[in-house]
């Protein structure tokens, strides 16, 4: 059986990693600095996730997301 999420918590999660992807890139001057590309691709995932939550609530049915 796959994990269970909190769509709440993920929400706060992936608002934190925008927060924080903004404020590295501005200080770092580059979107291509490991570190920014790290929370990135953290967002990047927690948005994927968020997707396949979103799917199924569409399709009604409570399944968990893949890591």
């Amino acid at each position: 059986m796959g994990r269970v999420f909190d769509k709440s918590k993920l929400l706060d999660q992936l608002q934190r990693l925008r927060l924080q992807l903004h404020e590295l890139a501005e200080a770092r001057g580059s979107l291509t600095d490991p570190d920014v590309i790290a929370i990135s691709e953290e967002a990047d995932r927690l948005i994927v996730i968020l997707q396949h939550l979103q799917k199924s609530e569409m399709s009604g049915s409570v399944t968990s997301a893949g890591e």
